[in-house]
């Protein structure tokens, strides 16, 4: 016998087709394909609701918490370094994520909602470069490169989905992608320092879950990390990029003592175009500080120190290499808010402004890791960079990897296992006084390789970045 409940639909839906954004391209030069590129956009990732895995917390209200001093900061220019090849029950926190009775069908939902997400972004990356001949072989060179590290991809991957260790989508504001992923250490014996890191992603295809390596690597450590997502190009321009960072470390800030944080060792990071954000975050951060009447929910005092990985930090002196390699000026300006903006939106130029040296002085300390065989972004971006500050009295300095890539230290050094400079480098930073803590980590056995030497150096030989 049939069943009596019947589906019901919207009469409305069944005539109407879905609204597109129209895409003119009016084709100028061979060699980019977007220099006149005019489009009507339709957001739909405003209109789409996302269900929040935890409650939001109703206020940011401001914590009066003081940083610790910072750890000792090299005074005198960069350092070059040159590689050397070669269980406790989590304690329950108040606010976090998932119970233990989820089914495995919610993990799966997530799972298809995770790869939807990235396939749009996918897509909206193709329809914005366009399909000229020089991104055609780039995003050929990229499938070989995430072929080759393929391996290391679904064993972060599995953890990501899998792991009691990380909370995701935990929702720090109201505007779309106003979420972050949570990485929790297995050994919650005490307040645990915490990295807020904004990911890379050439301000187009920003994701929060490309850190969950990164974020993985750390809660071996002992160190909580907080990927916070942000609204990326075309979806938002860069002035909202630094509104959603802002946002994410202010909720860090205020809330991360109820996730086992310690609310006096907090650090900021970012890495590539996450990097550029961040430390623009900071920059406005500190100049609304030091403007008299100013409210804001966090204070710089709480940030120990800024973190940048393979960043840059003058558009103006990178807006044409950009364009070089495939970042296309037209595209660029358009994320920048035209050229008229470059100077706002770079934190080097601005940090010279006298009209903003008192809230230049408000700055954390400043650690900038860069390897010298980048090409995406040369590492005089954060040589430079930690020399102006130097020079304008904040604590600075940059560390050179030698013939290390964009991507070596982020991914295909982790996933070598072993030892990894900028990885130790990071850690004895964060832990400088605390000899004890140090010692129990060098006690503990390497990481394991995650992906063969040989894919891991023609992955380095094919990389587009």
């Amino acid at each position: 016998m049939p069943s009596s409940l019947l589906p019901v639909t919207n009469p409305s839906s069944r005539h109407s087709p879905p609204i597109m954004p129209p895409l003119l391209i009016s084709k100028a030069d061979d060699d980019d394909p977007t220099t006149r590129l005019m489009i009507s956009s339709y957001d739909d990732e405003k209109a789409m609701q996302v269900r929040p895995l935890l409650s939001r917390t109703s206020s940011y209200s401001s914590t009066t918490a003081m940083a610790a001093p910072a750890g000792p900061v090299v005074p005198n220019g960069h350092q070059r370094r040159r590689r050397i090849s070669s269980e406790s029950c989590l304690p329950s926190l108040s606010g976090s994520g998932t119970d233990d009775g989820d089914s495995l069908e919610r993990e799966v939902e997530h799972a298809a909602a995770e790869t939807f997400l990235l396939t749009r972004l996918s897509l909206k990356l193709l329809r914005y470069l366009g399909v000229g001949y020089r991104w055609i072989t780039r995003f050929l060179a990229l499938g070989c490169y995430a072929f080759l590290l393929m391996p290391g991809f679904i064993q972060v991957g599995y953890s990501y989905f899998l792991s009691k260790q990380i909370r995701r989508g935990i929702v720090y504001g109201d505007l779309p992608r106003n979420r972050l992923d949570l990485y929790l250490p297995k050994n919650m014996d005490g307040p645990r320092p915490v990295i807020a890191f904004i990911t890379g992603g050439a301000w187009i295809i920003g994701y929060k879950a490309w850190g969950s390596l990164l974020g993985q690597q750390l809660t071996e450590k002992g160190i909580i990390v907080a990927c916070i997502d942000y609204r990326n190009f075309p979806q938002g321009t860069i002035s909202d990029m630094v509104t959603d960072a802002l946002q994410g470390i202010s909720f860090v800030c205020n809330h991360i003592t109820e996730y086992g944080g310690d609310p006096n060792r907090i650090y900021v990071m970012g890495q590539s175009a996450g990097a550029h954000v961040a430390a623009c975050a900071l920059m406005e951060q500190a100049i609304k500080e030091s403007a008299e009447g100013e409210s804001t929910s966090w204070s710089l005092l709480q940030i120990k120190a800024y973190f940048g990985l393979s960043g840059g930090y003058n558009l103006l002196n990178l807006v044409d290499h950009f364009h070089n390699r495939g970042l296309y000026r037209s595209i660029f300006l358009g994320i920048m808010e035209g050229e008229q903006s470059l100077r706002r939106f770079s934190p080097e130029l601005m940090a010279q402004d006298p009209n903003v040296r008192t809230a230049v002085s408000r700055l954390p300390p400043f650690v900038l890791f860069h390897g010298t065989a980048d090409y995406s972004i040369p590492s005089d971006a954060s040589k430079t960079f930690a020399q102006t500050l130097q020079r304008l009295g904040v604590k600075a300095e940059s560390i050179l990897y030698e013939g290390k890539t964009h991507t070596d230290l982020f991914l295909q050094d982790p996933m070598r296992g072993g030892t990894d400079d900028m990885l130790e480098d990071l850690v004895n930073y964060i832990y400088a006084d605390n000899p004890k803590a140090l010692a129990k980590i060098a006690e503990a056995p390497p990481r394991r390789r995650m992906v063969p030497e040989f894919m891991l150096k023609l992955a380095h030989s094919v990389s587009p970045f």
